[in-house]
């Protein structure tokens, strides 16, 4: 359980004042609750809350390579953020947007280990083994370097890592050799989509409240969000799924790694729109969620980066949606 209008974080048998506390409880494998509760002096409160079993009944399931997808629910959500949202950008046009059809989400990043699965089958080479290298995190800046890839990406990881150095364009290869395995129809998700899945009914700028903690998420934990704590700075990604998952069991939607979506970059409508798939043609394609190089305010649900979809970053990967 948690208490999300406080700081800091609840533990069981913590004394609270009188007052109006926001309350979640969550479980893997459920559907998570939220409820505002009133404690007056002196009270002890005691909640009964009953979780649905949301993964189950909708047909969740784990392919051949031990990915997870959860089922997301088709819905009404804004898209975008409110003028006064800090760390906004000016191109997070707040408007409202239909996913008419609920599709399936991966619950983590793809891993280190479900790529070389995918290498050892197919011999595959990505741009950043025969283009000189990938992009490196050096402290102050970017740099190109080369001998670094999915598998040397300047620390040390698992198998249960995310993959990163891995472009668009690279992404695409794994995806058309999954779909052929399995027979299925893999893909990136819309950049709608992924918004969608990460704020999992939530309209503050993290899917966890207006502050994002280190203890719920891989980035920077020198630049929070205006008005919130210091936290952690790993300097490196960490196993998929080492925090909390969001109130539609998906992980690592804020930091970690940066996560390639389908659609070309561009301006957000003016208006409602149901199912948009982006712009039909441009130069970069949408990353989202921040990394674990990123500050705070990149890690936002409404946060938006784009690449040329040839890049490679130590701190960019993906994650893998299918249609219902």
């Amino acid at each position: 359980m948690r208490i999300l209008n406080i700081r800091p974080r609840y533990y069981a048998g913590m004394e609270l004042e009188p007052g109006r506390y926001h309350v979640e409880v969550s479980a893997d494998g459920y559907e998570s609750k939220r409820q505002w509760v009133e404690l007056d002096a002196g009270e002890d409160k005691y909640l009964e809350i009953r979780l649905a079993n949301m993964q189950a009944a909708e047909g969740a399931f784990t392919n051949s390579l031990g990915m997870r997808f959860v089922y997301i629910q088709p819905g009404i959500f804004m898209m975008g953020s409110p003028s006064d949202e800090p760390g906004r950008d000016n191109d997070e046009r707040r408007h409202r947007v239909t996913i008419s059809r609920g599709f399936y989400m991966q619950t983590t990043e793809v891993t280190v280990g479900q790529w070389r699965a995918f290498v050892r089958e197919t011999g595959y080479k990505t741009r950043a083994e025969t283009g000189g290298g990938a992009y490196i995190w050096t402290g102050s800046k970017w740099k190109k370097k080369e001998g670094y890839y999915w598998d040397n990406p300047g620390f040390d990881q698992t198998d249960e890592h995310p993959v990163t150095c891995v472009s668009w364009d690279d992404v695409q290869k794994f995806i058309r050799w999954l779909n052929e395995k399995e027979n299925k129809r893999y893909r990136l998700p819309t950049e709608a989509q992924w918004e969608y899945a990460c704020r999992a009914g939530t309209d503050t700028p993290f899917s966890f409240g207006r502050c994002l903690s280190t203890n719920e998420a891989n980035y920077d934990g020198n630049y929070p969000l205006s008005g919130c704590s210091k936290g952690r700075y790993r300097e490196r990604t960490v196993k998929v799924a080492s925090f909390s998952h969001n109130a539609w069991g998906l992980y690592d939607m804020h930091g970690n790694v940066w996560e390639w979506c389908q659609d070309w970059y561009g301006d957000y409508p003016s208006g409602s729109v149901t199912d948009p798939t982006g712009p039909p043609r441009g130069s970069y394609r949408v990353v989202r969620g921040g990394g674990w190089s990123s500050f705070a305010g990149f890690c936002r649900s409404a946060n938006r980066g784009w690449y040329f979809p040839g890049l490679r970053y130590d701190s960019l990967g993906f994650r893998l949606s299918q249609d219902k």
